[in-house]
């Protein structure tokens, strides 16, 4: 199976996913295939097919599919959060592409109901001193560097973390609220991925954020409907990668017709 954790005995090309297709809406396993789509006032420009059920692993491949196909890679992307982690804000960043990326808990942070850490050490609200490489408990003791852990994910990109530990917490009027093991109060931190959120942030909450975020809904969503609901193209009819990526270009491009004819 590869890098795969499932294929179908009908279709080895074809993966077992989570499709919300029943009546009660609780998701069945079937075979498919995970369909991303480019577009620009709702024309389809690029398409791609991947053989993982979640989107976050498939926005460097399908960029990297459009670049492929273009030449080159586009100068913004707008997604929405099902693509935010450490590993895409990281390959935008490198190739200088802005990214109008949310995270996972982007809407919730702007309207309140994120749900507050049962601890005071939130890496958010603590003060880090760069030079030192040492963090500020909320009564101003110093957080030393004990050890630093390594992650690799599944697509190979390294993760690094970073412990910081008091020295001692005993008599700390704030002690059950930072919850602190043998007197001591630890806080993992990984920075790249504090830093790169709140670039992040800093872009979606701007003007144009706000904007690219409007035209993103009305943008990819309706092309997604035209194809499902009104031409009724809910399932592939043909096995096999290669042969499911014609039928998804001929799909794309009697969308892209119908549309230039309307």
């Amino acid at each position: 199976m590869g890098e795969r954790n499932s294929f179908s005995k009908t279709d080895p090309d074809a993966t077992f996913m989570r499709m919300k297709e029943d009546p009660m809406k609780n998701g069945q396993l079937k075979a498919g295939n995970n369909v991303q789509l480019s577009t620009r006032n709702q024309f389809i420009v690029h398409f791609s097919l991947h053989q993982k059920p979640t989107d976050t692993t498939t926005l460097i491949p399908h960029l990297e599919s459009f670049q492929a196909q273009y030449g080159c890679l586009p100068e913004m992307v707008t997604a929405d959060a099902g693509y935010g982690c450490e590993e895409n804000y990281a390959w935008l960043e490198a190739r200088q592409i802005q990214g109008y990326v949310k995270y996972n808990y982007f809407h919730k942070e702007q309207t309140g109901r994120r749900k507050p850490k049962a601890t005071l050490l939130d890496p958010a609200s603590l003060h880090y001193d760069e030079n030192a490489d040492c963090s500020i408990c909320p009564m101003g003791q110093s957080m030393e560097k004990v050890c630093v852990k390594h992650r690799e994910t599944a697509t190979g990109y390294e993760q690094t973390t970073k412990v910081y530990r008091t020295r001692n917490c005993v008599g700390c009027p704030l002690a059950t609220s930072c919850q602190p093991v043998n007197g001591q109060a630890s806080l993992a931190i990984n920075h790249r991925v504090a830093r790169l959120k709140a670039q992040a942030r800093e872009l979606l909450l701007s003007e144009e954020g706000v904007r690219r975020r409007r035209q993103r809904s009305i943008d990819v969503e309706p092309v997604f409907g035209q194809l499902k609901q009104n031409r009724n193209f809910r399932r592939f009819r043909l096995r096999g990668l290669k042969k499911v990526e014609i039928e998804m270009g001929l799909a794309a491009m009697a969308h892209n017709i119908a549309k230039m004819a309307g």
